[in-house]
C-alpha cells in the first residue's frame, strides 16, 4: 500500500499498479489503437488515392497523431484515467494526491507515452516502472500522476467459534485492558483456522496464546479447561463487552457466545428468583361458565349434555 496524502492532510491507502498489470492493460490500449489506426489507414488510402504525395504523407501524420496520440489522451481525460485495457484489468490513473485526473495530466502522459512506449517498444517504460518504488514510467513522473489498482480482493472473514455452554460467563470478572490488539488478532485467527491445523500444531499455539493471555490478564484458567476453549471464552467475553458498550444491554442478543447466558438467568429464575429483564409467566385464570341468555335454562343447571354454544338471542315463547 501507498501512502498518498491529499491537500488536506489525509493519508490515502493506495495500492499501485505494478508492470505486469501495466504491461497487459497497455497490450490491450494497443491492441485496440492500432487496430482502429490500420482500418482507418485502409479507408484513406482509398479515399486519398488521386490526391499527390505530400498530400497523402499529411493525412498519414494527421491520422498517426489523431488516432495513436489523441485518442489515448482524450479517453483518458473523459473517462478520468481509466481507458479500455486498465478498465479491463481494474486500474486507474489518479493524481498524487489521489483525485482525478485531468487533460493536462493526460497530454503528458500521452507525449511521453510516444517516447517511452511506441518508439523504444516500451523498453524504457519497462525500465522506469522496475527502477520506481511505485512502480511509475516517466510520464507518470512528469505528469505527477500514479497508477492504482481499484479492484483489490478482500479476504474472506470467518467467524469465530463459539465457546463451549458451561464457560459462559465464566469470564465476566477478567481483566481485559492491558491485552493488545496484536494478541487478539493472533487468537482470532488462531480459532478461525484451527480446524485446518495439525492437531499437534494446533495444541501447542493453543496453549503459547493461553500463556501470552494469562500473563496479560493476571488470571490463570480454571482448572482442567483445554487452551483452545479457554482462548474461546476469553474472545466471547470481549465481544460481549463491546457489543455491550455500543449497543447497550440488548446489543448483546446477536454475539455469539452470549445466547448461553440467557440459559443462565432461566436456572436463576427456576430456584424461585426470576431472572433479570425476564417477565414471568402468567397463570391462566379460571374457566367462567358461560352465562345463559334470560328466559333460557342452562343445560348443566338441567342435568343435561355438553353445552350448546350461545346465540344471545331467547327463543321465542
Amino acid at each position: 500500500m501507498s501512502d498518498v496524502v491529499t491537500g488536506d492532510a489525509v493519508v490515502l491507502g493506495l495500492q499501485p499498479a505494478r508492470l505486469p498489470s501495466r504491461a497487459l492493460a497497455v497490450l490491450i490500449d494497443l491492441a485496440v489503437v492500432w487496430a482502429a489506426y490500420l482500418l482507418v489507414t485502409l479507408g484513406l488510402a482509398v479515399a486519398t488515392a488521386s490526391l499527390d504525395e505530400a498530400a497523402v504523407m499529411a493525412v498519414s501524420i494527421a491520422s498517426f497523431l489523431l488516432i495513436l496520440v489523441g485518442a489515448p489522451i482524450a479517453v483518458e481525460t473523459l473517462s478520468h484515467g481509466r481507458s479500455l485495457g486498465k478498465l479491463a484489468v481494474g486500474l486507474r490513473v489518479v493524481r498524487d494526491d489521489g483525485g482525478p485526473i485531468r487533460f493536462r495530466h493526460a497530454l503528458v502522459r500521452g507525449a511521453m507515452g510516444v517516447v517511452e512506449i511506441l518508439m523504444t517498444f516500451g523498453v524504457v517504460a519497462c525500465t522506469a516502472s522496475l527502477v520506481s518504488e511505485r512502480g511509475r514510467r516517466l510520464g507518470d513522473v512528469f505528469a505527477g500522476t500514479l497508477v492504482v489498482r481499484e479492484r483489490i480482493p478482500t479476504a474472506r472473514v470467518s467467524a469465530v467459534p463459539p465457546p463451549p455452554p458451561w464457560l459462559v460467563g465464566r469470564f465476566a470478572g477478567l481483566d481485559l485492558s492491558a491485552v493488545p490488539e496484536s494478541l487478539w488478532l493472533e487468537i482470532r485467527q488462531y480459532l478461525t483456522r484451527a480446524r485446518e491445523l495439525d492437531p499437534a500444531v494446533g495444541r501447542r499455539l493453543a496453549e503459547r496464546l493461553a500463556d501470552e493471555l494469562v500473563a496479560r490478564t493476571g488470571t490463570p484458567p480454571p482448572p482442567g479447561v483445554p487452551a483452545d476453549a479457554y482462548l474461546a471464552g476469553v474472545v466471547a467475553e470481549r465481544q460481549t463487552r463491546e457489543a455491550r458498550r455500543a449497543f447497550g444491554p440488548a446489543g448483546t442478543a446477536g454475539v455469539p457466545g452470549v445466547a448461553g447466558v440467557a440459559s443462565v438467568s432461566g436456572v436463576a429464575g427456576a430456584v424461585g428468583r426470576p431472572a433479570p429483564g425476564v417477565v414471568p409467566p402468567v397463570a391462566p385464570s379460571p374457566a367462567v361458565p358461560p352465562v345463559a341468555a334470560p328466559g333460557v335454562s342452562s343445560p348443566v343447571a338441567d342435568g343435561q349434555g355438553a353445552a350448546a354454544p350461545a346465540t344471545g338471542f331467547a327463543p321465542p315463547a
